[in-house]
């Protein structure tokens, strides 16, 4: 969960319409509508993304006059289905996928159960991937694809990088190449998969 204490502000007068801001925005909140910048209070979460990336300074971040707490409440969803989808992605589901904002595995294999298909959505539900909002769409996309989702990245977003190799994903070939140079690749499967699979409060 995520405690949202912040807003993006616009000087709307200076703003020049670029859509910098608008492409970097984890959860959409800021859009160009008349060539003006315009925030979706409700849907920021306060990461400062368009403010840092606004080329002629025209976005702040201000205070808000009442702060509030986003996140999905995992103990409404089936513990064996978040389980499940963890397990398919490989993570365990008490693992921190983001580490600006503390967000677990299990909520937001929650919010996929609860009808989340996109990166956006997730963030918007979670808080996940506002705070650095680099890292954390490789997790978010590798439990997307464990549910069976294939989303497609917003028009002209920037925010999106591709899947990175995982111990699950090597090819064979790259395998049987290296498996003969110290490399163990089934026994780091292994050990992985048996992490994933841990109940971390009682030890692996």
């Amino acid at each position: 969960m995520k405690k949202v204490t912040l807003l993006s502000e616009v000087d709307v007068p200076q703003c020049r319409g670029c859509k910098v801001c608008e492409k970097v925005c984890p959860t959409l909140a800021i859009r160009i509508v008349d060539k003006k910048a315009r925030v979706d209070e409700q849907a920021c979460r306060g990461c400062s993304n368009c403010e840092s990336r606004c080329p002629f300074f025209v976005i702040k971040m201000v205070k808000r006059t009442s702060a509030f707490t986003v996140g999905v409440d995992v103990s409404k969803f089936p513990a064996d289905k978040i389980k499940d989808l963890c397990d398919k992605a490989h993570f365990n589901r008490e693992q921190v996928l983001c580490y600006c904002t503390g967000v677990r595995a299990d909520e937001v294999a929650a919010a996929i159960l609860d009808g989340a298909k996109t990166p956006e959505e997730l963030s918007y539900r979670t808080g996940i991937r506002t705070g650095c909002t680099i890292e954390c769409i490789q997790p978010i996309l590798r439990l997307l694809d464990a549910a069976g989702i294939k989303p497609t990245p917003p028009e002209g977003g920037w925010q999106w990088y591709g899947q990175t190799a995982t111990a699950w994903t090597i090819k064979p070939e790259m395998e049987q190449k290296y498996s003969s140079r110290g490399f163990y690749f089934d026994a780091d499967k292994d050990l992985l998969d048996r992490i994933t699979t841990a109940e971390l409060q009682g030890g692996v």
